[in-house]
């Protein structure tokens, strides 16, 4: 990402118009997205669970995402590709550069990694390098087996200014935008006011940030199996997948 793209990535939020961001894995639906003027294009370690059946994220490895970034960078969208750093990817501030070196050169722009505080120093060596970073609090995916499950975020006061720290750790750092997970929407709207980068909520209520990430299979509803308590389909491609084979079967057969 360019510094010219970077203003105006940051002018959206400025300019009043939320941020509208969704996950992709492969080409044609980078190509779909892109054509629909969707701002960015994440390619999440989501796909772990959405696209090739793990449990969780924590399953995903560098082989992994580079594999489905570069798949996304071939569609050449005008959004902002931005690449999750998969767990165990970046320990240390040398590991957390070779491995966003790397997704860039599958096509990434930009990467985005998850936790506060302790990551400041690995976003700084990565943003060093001239590499935008995305950040990411609240309820992180990668730490699920820890925390032992999903859980909403920022409940008391004392987590609300935990994870202001660790956001404004983030934009001294170099952070550009910060995703917010499953935060309740009180500490979300707060924590957006409070920091000077772009806030892109999940799982946070309406209107608590400046713009919003979706995973593409929740808005679709083509991952009928799992749907989190906070993803709004917006169409059932499930249902209609299962139609269209039934048909084609019906016609293979000769009914």
């Amino acid at each position: 990402m360019t510094a010219q793209q970077k203003a105006d990535f940051l002018r959206l939020r400025k300019g009043g118009r939320p941020i509208a961001a969704l996950t992709a894995y492969d080409y044609p639906t980078a190509r779909l997205l892109d054509e629909s003027g969707v701002d960015v294009l994440l390619v999440g370690d989501s796909l772990g669970m959405v696209a090739l059946g793990f449990s969780d994220t924590t399953h995903v490895t560098l082989d992994h995402m580079l594999h489905h970034v570069a798949a996304v960078a071939r569609a050449k969208p005008q959004a902002l590709i931005v690449g999750d750093l998969p767990i165990h990817t970046y320990d240390t501030p040398e590991q957390a550069l070779v491995s966003a070196r790397r997704l860039v050169d599958a096509g990434a722009e930009a990467v985005k990694l998850e936790g506060g505080l302790r990551q400041a120093e690995k976003v700084r060596a990565i943003t060093s390098a001239g590499i935008p970073v995305m950040g990411h609090l609240g309820m992180l995916p990668q730490r699920v087996l820890e925390e032992g499950g999903y859980r909403k975020k920022g409940k008391t006061p004392e987590q609300a200014e935990t994870i202001r720290e660790g956001a404004q750790a983030l934009v001294h750092a170099g952070v550009f935008s910060i995703v917010f997970e499953s935060i309740i929407p009180e500490t979300a709207r707060w924590l957006s006011e409070s920091i000077t980068v772009p806030t892109i909520g999940i799982g946070c209520g309406n209107g608590t940030c400046d713009g919003e990430v979706a995973v593409i299979t929740d808005v679709l509803g083509s991952f009928p199996w799992f749907v989190p308590p906070f993803a709004k389909p917006e169409t059932s491609i499930a249902e209609i997948t299962r139609e269209a084979v039934a048909r084609y079967i019906l016609r293979v057969q000769g009914a």
